[in-house]
């Protein structure tokens, strides 16, 4: 339980680039509206591949990066760097400019430059060492998102990168929630990012049969909680949010979109891939979130589901969450729209999960055609609901059995 003495977090800044949009209003417009962001993969690497659908970002990051310095980054990197600004810029911090060694940063990635280690390697073995890029090593490493944001705004109070499979966003908004409590940092730019749509990954977890195969269908593919489901799709972006204590946001004016009154981790202990399939570990994350914010199970209004539209994990979370909520809460999965992206799935997914409690909407769960049995929760199926959200969750979940829920509140 927060103590008395324990400063308030605040989210004043939100910055996003997904395959929906190239910021959070496009994003968010497009979700409300359930719109798809997956598409059919037209490039010559594609085509001999057993998945040839991704939800790939719709606005380049290079159209908002130098030329010279975009080369010296990965993708992972460039997508971190310019949701990192929009968080900053939105936030007012460009006017505010607050003190760096009061400022931190918490960006995380699941996988990270893996495709600049692939590229590299072909090229060592097309041209030999001489023609190795000398940016390789920094480009690949997975700490590179969260060091090229730090260096982007000066941040002097540490910079942070969890990784965590597809928790890890979620884990580095946690942690964010944590560095300022501890009263290391005022404001904490936290999410995550992802940038893996090539062929290798794409191969890996095809081999391991966890992909959607509806190749002539990919509007329709990623559909959670579905009798029809057969494997999430993979996406890519960026999610940021500046966390900030809340009385230097209301002594600065900030404009507040939600307090992260929560956070909590757990570990499944289970498996490296499965999740347990008795969803003990998710749901006490639930519960300990829910608590960490001073709320009762009653207060969640709503869920943003991890669920990422395979046949075990849906179901799993329906079950964890009927046992650590009840039965009162709206559930969605915004997966169906952006497919699943991985490290920066969750920071995505907190994002939508802010915005539904600001605007009291909670975003649909498109092609929810013929749900499962199973499902014995109330989910926003096809169409947005208008709805008061005073407190909501947020879950991710990662290989590994690494469990993350946020908890966000109305102010």
């Amino acid at each position: 339980m927060t103590s008395h003495s324990t400063p308030e977090v605040v989210v004043t800044g939100l910055g996003a680039t997904t395959p929906l949009g190239g910021d959070v209003a496009s994003t968010w417009e497009a979700m409300v509206a359930g719109r798809s962001g997956i598409r059919a993969l037209d490039a010559d690497w594609a085509a001999e591949l057993p998945v040839r659908i991704a939800g790939l970002m719709v606005d380049d990051p290079t159209n908002h990066i130098d030329r010279v310095k975009a080369r010296r980054m990965d993708r992972s990197e460039q997508a971190a760097l310019v949701a990192a600004r929009q968080a900053w810029r939105d936030a007012g911090l460009d006017e505010d400019d607050p003190d760096r060694e009061r400022v931190a940063v918490s960006v995380g990635t699941g996988i990270g430059g893996a495709r600049t280690l692939v590229d590299q390697h072909d090229r060592l073995l097309a041209k030999g060492p001489r023609l190795v890029s000398p940016h390789t090593v920094p480009m690949l490493m997975p700490n590179g998102p969260a060091a090229y944001v730090g260096l982007e705004f000066h941040v002097l109070g540490g910079v942070h990168s969890a990784a965590s499979a597809c928790a890890t966003s979620s884990e580095a908004i946690a942690l964010g929630l944590d560095i300022i409590r501890s009263g290391r940092a005022d404001v904490v730019l936290a999410g995550g990012t992802e940038a893996v749509a090539f062929p290798l990954p794409i191969a890996g977890f095809a081999a391991m049969r966890a992909m959607s195969t509806r190749n002539d269908e990919p509007t329709r593919a990623s559909r959670p909680f579905d009798k029809g489901r057969d494997g999430f799709v993979l996406g890519e972006g960026a999610g940021v949010v500046v966390l900030e204590r809340a009385d230097r946001a209301a002594a600065r004016g900030a404009t507040v979109y939600a307090r992260l009154a929560g956070a909590a981790l757990t570990s499944d202990g289970y498996d490296i891939v499965q999740p347990d399939p008795e969803g003990t570990q998710q749901a006490r994350a639930m519960r300990l979130a829910i608590a960490d914010a001073g709320l009762s199970p009653a207060d969640i209004a709503h869920v943003n589901a991890h669920a990422t539209s395979t046949p075990i994990g849906d179901m799993g979370e329906i079950a964890a969450i009927r046992k650590a909520v009840g039965e009162q809460p709206v559930v969605t999965s915004t997966k169906s729209m952006t497919g699943h992206l991985l490290g920066a799935a969750g920071a995505i997914e907190s994002i939508a999960t802010i915005l539904a409690v600001r605007d009291g909407v909670v975003p649909p769960t498109i092609n929810l055609d013929d749900p499962d049995d199973e499902l014995t929760l109330d989910v926003a199926a096809n169409v947005a609901r208008r709805m008061e959200v005073p407190a909501a969750l947020n879950n991710s979940f990662g290989f590994g059995g690494h469990n993350c829920a946020l908890c966000f509140q109305r102010v």
